[in-house]
């Protein structure tokens, strides 16, 4: 649950800075972009895994 938590925390901070920080590079804001697929593939997969095993 700690790691789902940091990851949300992770991902809202790339949505909501990171991205329109990087607005002026466009390498800078594909990686971001990039980073926040990355993030939401992940918070799937560990959701997917809790719910597993709290069943």
């Amino acid at each position: 649950m700690a790691q789902l938590t940091e990851e949300h925390q992770s991902l809202w901070r790339m949505k909501n800075y990171y991205i329109q920080d990087a607005s002026q590079c466009q390498q800078c804001r594909e990686f971001w972009e990039k980073m926040q697929k990355d993030k939401e593939e992940h918070v799937k997969e560990i959701t997917a895994l809790l719910k597993k095993h709290m069943q």
